[in-house]
């Protein structure tokens, strides 16, 4: 069984503090054969909507080449990107993405909503009842489905990220069942672009996507996929990735990628 993991953050990101070495360091001792860096990029500040004006890739590399200098672990690392929210200003996006250093990894990924809800972060809204949080969930599909048109990345990340915040740390029960429709469009236009899905584990406590919509990524021909745990610290590296391979063999997948250059490598499950 090949392990590796594709998600995780280093003090690189504004929301970790972990050295890229001490990543490396947990992630042997997880066991892991690999793992991708994907720190975060958006094309505004941290946290607020106003747009960033650079990027500091030097950070980024400066960061991964150290790492890798000092390294002399089995585990294969691999440098990567956490792209969130290019659906808030593709122009912005793509002029910053124009000094990024060559990497192998992109993560395509949707944590914003749309004006409608003053381009807040999922993550911080609360939400007073139900009905507001499939409000939320509709704005959110639309925008991933954005994202997925826009097509800049490798594999679209934690397709059903709602369910993280909404159930797991607000308390309620949303279900993503009426809106098979609005999930096969965006698979099917992630297909058609050459794109991929990942499974991210959530450092061990809920795959998302789960096997429903796995299954239907599957059925409509989808098979470029990868597992992540979204780690952000180094005790949660590897969490859930060898569940998650079980959970893609259940779902009648037979491989998964690894990338270099943004070209996949496939291992067997």
């Amino acid at each position: 069984m090949y392990l590796a993991d594709y998600h995780s953050h280093s003090r690189v990101s504004p929301d970790s503090t972990a050295p890229m070495l001490e990543m490396a360091a947990a992630a042997a001792e997880a066991g892991l054969d690999e793992l991708c860096f994907t720190d975060h990029f958006e094309p505004v500040k941290p946290r607020t909507v106003i747009p960033l004006e650079e990027f500091d890739w030097a950070a980024l590399t400066k960061e991964y080449e150290e790492t890798t200098a000092h390294w002399s672990g089995s585990v294969k690392l691999r440098l990567g990107l956490e792209l969130g929210d290019a659906q808030v200003d593709e122009a912005r996006t793509e002029r910053l993405l124009a000094g990024m250093p060559e990497l192998d990894f992109i993560i395509g990924s949707v944590h914003m909503l749309s004006e409608r809800f003053g381009l807040q972060d999922i993550g911080w809204i609360q939400e007073p009842d139900e009905k507001t949080c499939y409000a939320e969930v509709e704005d959110y599909l639309g925008n991933l489905l954005k994202m997925a048109r826009w097509g800049k990345f490798t594999v679209l990340g934690h397709m059903t990220l709602p369910l993280r915040y909404m159930n797991d740390y607000r308390g309620f029960h949303i279900s993503l069942d009426g809106y098979g429709a609005e999930l096969e469009e965006i698979l099917r236009t992630l297909i058609q672009g050459g794109r991929g899905i990942e499974v991210n584990t959530t450092r061990g406590s809920r795959f998302l996507p789960d096997a429903q919509w796995l299954r239907l990524y599957r059925g409509l021909g989808g098979e470029l996929i990868t597992l992540g745990s979204d780690a952000h610290r180094p005790t949660d590296v590897g969490k859930g990735i060898r569940e998650g391979q079980v959970l893609l063999r259940e779902c009648g997948f037979a491989r998964f990628c690894t990338f270099e250059k943004q070209q996949p490598v496939w291992h067997a499950l």
